[in-house]
């Protein structure tokens, strides 16, 4: 108990600095596009050509309907690209800030709120390209689509703690990053993205899927944005992660946060 309690205090500081976070994390959008004309918005530009050419290139090969196949397409695409983003970026999240943490006293939890804020950015960037998916193919929008917020709200929970775990062991073993990168690489084939679930017809497959937890949480997000209803089991998979995710989390950062600074 007395480990969560440290974490608890940590967070409880980093939330009083919030502002901090948020300064940084814009620091670092405005540096990665400094003197560009466009700015962040060639990460839409770089997004929505991506979705086009891999929407009309699979879209043959599995026979499906563009008007179904895109809308699904860039929804999962955008989405994977700010979980895989946000896990990338997670593992250098005390690496990257290394004199920072040695030299001032800001509270650890601040350097994985930048990250975070630094993607739901990058989010927002892309996310401008559904409207327009939709508006050409004449997708209607349904009242689901209020579902989006919770369903957001639940991802970024789920993203936060494993975050925050990838920063303080990816501190310790460097080796670590490279062995998520070929993670995330193969999550991306095995994920439901660039082909429909409804082209599982294998039950051993299907059931393979449902095991797949990025699967769950791509769903409580693109399903309501499809005007679908995401299923029970999305939700619980999705809260549950959350929940003992961060209860194991915040012991676990309680018990070495002190270590971080040394490891760096």
């Amino acid at each position: 108990m007395g480990n969560i309690n440290t974490a608890l205090d940590d967070f409880v500081a980093a939330y009083r600095r919030k502002g901090l976070a948020g300064m940084l994390g814009w620091q670092d959008v405005k540096q990665r596009y400094r003197r560009s004309k466009i700015g962040p918005f060639w990460l839409t530009i770089s997004m929505g050509v991506t979705v086009a050419t891999i929407g009309i290139v699979f879209g043959s090969i599995f026979g499906s309907p563009m008007q179904e196949y895109l809308p699904f397409l860039a929804c999962g695409l955008i989405l994977w690209g700010f979980i895989s983003s946000t896990l990338t970026d997670g593992c250098h999240g005390f690496i990257s800030a290394d004199a920072v943490i040695k030299q001032l006293p800001i509270p650890l939890a601040t350097h994985v709120l930048r990250v975070m804020w630094r993607n739901i950015i990058m989010l927002a960037h892309n996310i401008v390209i559904l409207p327009v998916v939709f508006l050409v193919f004449l997708k209607p929008v349904s009242w689901a689509v209020f579902l989006v917020v919770p369903g957001l709200l639940l991802l970024f929970a789920n993203l936060a703690w494993v975050c925050l775990i990838l920063a303080i062991v990816c501190a310790r073993y460097r080796d670590i990053p490279q062995i998520i990168a070929s993670v995330l690489q193969v999550c991306f084939y095995i994920t439901p993205i660039m082909w429909m679930p409804s082209q599982m017809k294998h039950p051993t497959a299907a059931t393979f899927m449902e095991l797949n937890p990025i699967f769950h949480l791509l769903e409580i997000v693109r399903a309501p944005i499809l005007g679908t209803l995401p299923t029970l089991t999305n939700w619980v998979v999705a809260l549950g992660l959350a929940i003992v995710g961060w209860i194991a989390t915040l012991a676990f950062f309680g018990r070495y946060k002190h270590r971080v600074a040394y490891w760096l």
